[in-house]
This record gives structure tokens, sequence and C-alpha cells, in this order.
């Protein structure tokens, strides 16, 4: 049986879900450069995107803002085509466009320790991702509620930290992934809520239990979003 929802009713449709993450390109992109400290704004943003160029920023920025565009739209690609899949290899290939030329290498797992900035906690050694991946997956089969797993796609790969860096970002993609595929609205973590999210991810660390994490990413499910996928699809508002 497939994952399903279980707190918000709402009933899936994978067109209709990927339909309005494809509408929440640009806003994704820019929440997503902005909590990593590239101070764009959604104009820009859209600009980028549009195959425009914009002034005022290093060209490594606007390098890191267009490869997050490029991943999502991979991304979608593989949802439309019913190709996404939460494994290791899917993720690679995602690493290596949204990675490109910002992590010390891309496309692969790390081949070396690193640390997180802020904690003592200090993620596994690179000879036991691979199986921290399978287990990560099997842990899944454990979770009826497809947010539930969703969330925890996320967090367990921040945690894990299976590349050299955009972790976090990676750990977004295969959550929303995870649910465009089975039909539901995706998860975009505001940059307002930055310092909000720090935090908790500080204290999750160490912990490794997700319940704050939980109630937080859940908070920035948009609620136009439920609103709209609990309509008849002939309903949906267009351009």
């Amino acid at each position: 049986m497939p994952p399903h929802d279980t707190h918000y009713h709402i009933p899936p449709h994978p067109a209709k879900a990927l339909m309005l993450a494809k509408r929440q390109l640009s806003e994704l992109v820019c929440d997503a450069v902005n909590l990593e400290g590239i101070n764009m704004t959604l104009p820009e943003v859209q600009t980028l995107l549009d195959g425009i160029t914009v002034g005022g920023h290093r060209v490594s920025d606007q390098q890191i803002t267009l490869n997050q565009g490029k991943a999502w739209r991979l991304l979608f690609d593989w949802v439309a085509r019913g190709e996404f899949a939460l494994t290791a290899e899917k993720a690679c290939t995602l690493h290596a466009v949204a990675a490109e030329a910002e992590a010390l290498e891309w496309g692969l797992f790390r081949r070396g320790s690193v640390f997180i900035a802020g904690t003592d906690y200090l993620p596994p050694p690179a000879a036991e991702l691979p199986q921290r991946f399978a287990d990560l997956i099997a842990e899944l089969t454990t979770i009826p509620d497809i947010y539930d797993q969703a969330i925890h796609i996320f967090l367990s790969m921040a945690r894990n930290q299976f590349f050299y860096d955009v972790n976090k970002r990676m750990g977004r993609f295969m959550m929303n992934g995870h649910l465009l595929q089975h039909g539901y609205p995706a998860i975009n973590l505001p940059a307002k809520r930055q310092l909000e999210f720090n935090t908790l991810m500080l204290a999750f660390y160490p912990s490794g239990d997700e319940t704050a994490m939980n109630a937080f990413m859940r908070e920035c499910l948009d609620g136009r979003l439920l609103a709209i996928m609990r309509e008849d699809f002939c309903n949906t508002g267009r351009d």
C-alpha cells in the first residue's frame, strides 16, 4: 500500500502536485539560495531562471542559483516521467547538478570526514554512508504518513551528511521528490524562517529527535497548496 497523508486529508494527485511545484520554482530557488547566504530577490531569481543575467552579484552566486533551478527541473522531469526513486544513484545524479563547482566533489558520496558548524555532533564515517542510505530507505516502511516519511528523508540526509556540501538542499530535493512522486505538494522552507530553522537543526543534530523539526517543517507547508489540492482539478485556477 502506498504511503498516504493521515493529517491534512489531501487526496493524492501527482499531476496537480507537480503543476503547483512548477509554479513555485522561482520561490523554491530563491528561498534555497537565501538560506545559503546568497541575497537574491525573487525578481532577480526569476530573471536568472529565464536565462538573463542580473547585475550586482558574484558569478559564483549566480551559478549556484542556476544550478538549483536545473536540479529542480531535472527532478520535475523525473517525476513527470515516473522515473524518480529514492536511490543513492538518483541522489548523486541530482547532486551532480545542484552542487557543481560548489562542493569539494559533486555527484558522489563524500569520501572523507566532515563536521557541522555549531555542534559537537559528528556525521558518520564515509565508509558507513552506503549502509546508512539503505537504512534510511528501510526505515520508511515503518512510517505510515507520507509527510512524516518525507521529513525523515530530509532530516536523515542532513544528519548523515552524505556529501561534502549541499546536504540540506539535497535532503529537501529528495524529500520533495518523494512527496511529488506520490501526489502530494512540496514543502518549501522560507528564508524568513532561517533563524528558527538553524536553531532547531542545531538541537536536532546531536539528539536525532525529529519531533520539533517535524512540527516546524509542517508549518512551512503552504496552506494555499493544501486548499488547492482538496479542490476538484477542473476548478484549479490557471493563468
